[in-house]
């Protein structure tokens, strides 16, 4: 890539000028005025939210609302050139560059969100965008996924895709780095939410465990969604990053990417991954997919395996926590267990003549899908009860702890919190006490906000 020109130096600001090389080096008239427009229709805001955040790696904050305030006098303009376009940066944090040169990896993240939101824009925003059947929304995930060069890889089963927590204390961080190389010494990719935490420890492990297996092109997935990449912006290591639109076709794509599931300890996020995954498990249509999932985390962690598997089996029942294997303290033992389970995944694949790189076999209910808005109306009017089919209840657990990783750490999520105080949840009693039981040990745990943030619920149970 052309190294960034910096234009100007402040105390915690920097102004630069960069450009692509290789991606996205063109843009149409109309993409570009799409860009460049700040109206509601617009794509400037989404733009420059998402590349604020990239740009922003590394932050000790994961509240959305407080870093937008905190650079609010960040801007990025396009400048158009004969060859081509750049990106005119005001007002950058300083932390994105390194003797006045943009971070490469930095930049190729700069570019990535440049890339998916011009592409879901083309593809996806207008009357597209109203067409909410299953069929349409898979294909549009498949579609993002194959723009961002995703799907290209052509090898064996080998992605393990890594869930937890962005607030866990020093022994889970360096756990998942102990898995994460574990994997590599297999010569296994990992993929993962992007942030920090348990997003980020896993990737550093296997990229150590590739260097000694002397794996030079060993990937390090990173999927986001412009709700959270500002709370849990991209992490240095991930070498290829895709933005999808929204939470739903985040998880899917998760999903339609993994060969295998490692899920470390986490809070109302985790769980909401968790409630997602088994939504989709459940369903009789995925009976025999053979898609190992393993929680793991050091032994000091073994009680949040413990509470987590107790609550998931006194709302969803027994079927559901089988579903997931607890290995505790035993990086080795994790990755033997996902080697193990890649070759049935790979034989299960190609006997039915299915992608290895993206699983279309595999049915995502339809509830699971459409994207839900974490209104105070909404999250009051969800199914928390137990008279109705065990994967819509999942689906609705889901919602609920959506709406909590909003009230948390997204900016429209917080801003709803101040203005009309928190989100009332209410239901059957035989749901809402395990649910009270698990949120108020994730607020002891400290696993609801970054250490050293202090925590204000923004949800109230009722009923």
């Amino acid at each position: 890539m052309e190294p960034s020109v910096v234009l100007a130096d402040a105390n915690d600001a920097v102004d630069a000028r960069v450009g692509p090389r290789g991606s996205l080096e063109n843009l149409s008239q109309t993409e570009i005025e799409k860009l460049l427009d700040t109206g509601a229709q617009g794509l400037y805001p989404l733009f420059r939210n998402c590349a604020l955040a990239v740009l922003n790696s590394g932050s000790d904050s994961d509240n959305a609302k407080e870093i937008f305030e905190r650079f609010s006098a960040f801007s990025v303009q396009i400048l158009r050139h004969a060859w081509g376009i750049k990106l005119e940066i005001r007002n950058a944090p300083r932390a994105a560059f390194v003797d006045g040169e943009m971070i490469r990896g930095i930049k190729e993240h700069l570019f990535a969100v440049l890339r998916d939101v011009v592409f879901a824009a083309n593809e996806f925003i207008g009357d597209r965008s109203e067409v909410r059947d299953g069929a349409t929304i898979t294909n549009a995930v498949f579609h993002i996924l194959r723009n961002a060069r995703l799907l290209e890889h052509k090898s064996r089963p080998n992605l393990a895709v890594c869930w937890g927590g962005h607030s866990i204390g020093e022994a889970e961080y360096q756990y998942t780095k102990k898995v994460g190389y574990e994997l590599g010494l297999r010569g296994l990719d990992v993929c993962t939410g992007c942030g920090p935490g348990a997003m980020k420890g896993p990737m550093k492990g296997a990229a150590i465990g590739h260097a000694k297996q002397r794996i030079t092109n060993g990937r390090y997935i990173g999927i986001t969604e412009p709700g959270i990449i500002a709370a849990e912006p991209p992490n240095a290591i991930v070498n290829q990053l895709v933005i999808l639109p929204d939470i739903e076709k985040r998880l899917e794509a998760f999903l339609r990417l993994a060969h295998g599931i490692v899920i470390f300890p986490g809070g109302v996020g985790t769980a909401e991954e968790v409630l997602y995954l088994l939504g989709v498990l459940l369903d009789p249509a995925n009976a025999e997919q053979p898609l190992p999932v393993v929680l793991t985390g050091p032994a000091s962690s073994a009680a949040w395996f413990e509470l987590l598997g107790d609550f998931i089996e006194r709302t969803l029942g027994a079927a559901a926590r089988a579903r997931l294997t607890v290995i505790v303290d035993d990086p080795a033992g994790v990755a033997r267990h996902m080697v193990k389970h890649f070759d049935a995944v790979r034989e299960f694949r190609r006997a039915r003549s299915d992608s290895y790189g993206f699983n279309w076999l595999l049915r995502v209910p339809h509830e699971l899908q459409l994207p839900f808005a974490p209104t105070h109306a909404g999250m009051q009017a969800l199914r928390l009860h137990r008279d109705q089919p065990v994967h819509e209840l999942a689906a609705d657990l889901r919602r609920a702890f959506s709406g909590i990783v909003a009230g948390n750490v997204k900016e429209p999520g917080i801003a709803a919190i101040e203005r009309h105080g928190p989100f009332v949840l209410a239901g059957e009693a035989a749901v809402m006490r395990p649910l009270d039981e698990l949120l108020g040990a994730f607020v002891r745990q400290g696993r609801m906000k970054l250490p050293g943030s202090e925590y204000r619920p923004c949800y109230r149970l009722a009923g």
